[in-house]
């Protein structure tokens, strides 16, 4: 049910996807036929999107595509439907270069197969996701807390957010994404880090000092003086 373009609005009030997360070329992992593509004019450092989808080959793979290609890569509701979804997000990660971000959508398997697999509302799902349990209703399940670090030390986590904010959880169980507002997903966004991060354990502070009159300098406002 369109699910990327059901996410534009809660982007757009979310300043980081407009001024960090989508910016530069891109890539949309299964984007066909609601591409991210469609909405570049609302997000103005969007430079290109190219939409990656079954003609294009295997998304698990990304075959063709060199090592950090896009400064972003984005994927609505992809990874669960290819058949190991670890080499798939490494593969995503791969062609993303570094001080890019990876920005993936994905089921979350209690608002959206709710306790039944193979799944009752897409039968081509091949695994069911959430952010992190000790133990799943589903044999299938894939805590992603564990497969982002899989990714390794490159991996710079933005954020893991599960997206319920109009799910209703009081109705008998039916598939709410049928609804023209809900998602019940989650997101997640990664960063690569450069190589200078890793090497380093974390983002290295700016050199030079802060002067004193920071206050002015920042905001081109004079703090007031003390009397």
């Amino acid at each position: 049910m369109k699910e990327c373009s059901k996410s534009v609005m809660r982007r757009l009030n979310e300043p980081n996807f407009i001024t960090r997360y989508f910016r530069g070329d891109s890539v949309d992992i299964g984007g066909a036929p609601d591409p991210l593509s469609m909405y570049v004019e609302l997000f103005p450092l969007i430079s290109s999107v190219r939409v990656w989808d079954v003609k294009d080959g295997d998304a698990q793979d990304m075959t063709g595509l060199a090592d950090e290609t896009f400064d972003f890569v984005h994927s609505s509701h992809c990874l669960e439907h290819i058949v190991d979804p670890e080499i798939g997000l490494r593969n995503w990660f791969r062609i993303l270069k570094p001080g890019g971000h990876l920005v993936v959508t994905v089921p979350d398997e209690d608002l959206y197969e709710q306790g039944v697999f193979p799944s009752t509302y897409n039968a081509d799902h091949k695994w069911t996701f959430t952010i992190f349990k000790m133990k799943s209703w589903s044999s299938v399940s894939r805590n992603l807390v564990e497969l982002v670090a899989t990714l390794g030390e490159q991996a710079d986590v933005m954020k893991i957010e599960l997206l319920h904010w109009s799910h209703r959880y009081g109705l008998p169980r039916f598939d709410q994404t049928l609804t023209p507002v809900g998602e019940a997903g989650i997101e997640f966004v990664i960063r690569k880090r450069p190589s200078d991060e890793v090497e380093h354990g974390g983002r290295k502070p700016l050199p030079g000092k802060m002067p004193n009159n920071a206050f002015a300098l920042l905001t081109g406002i004079q703090p007031p003086t003390a009397d």
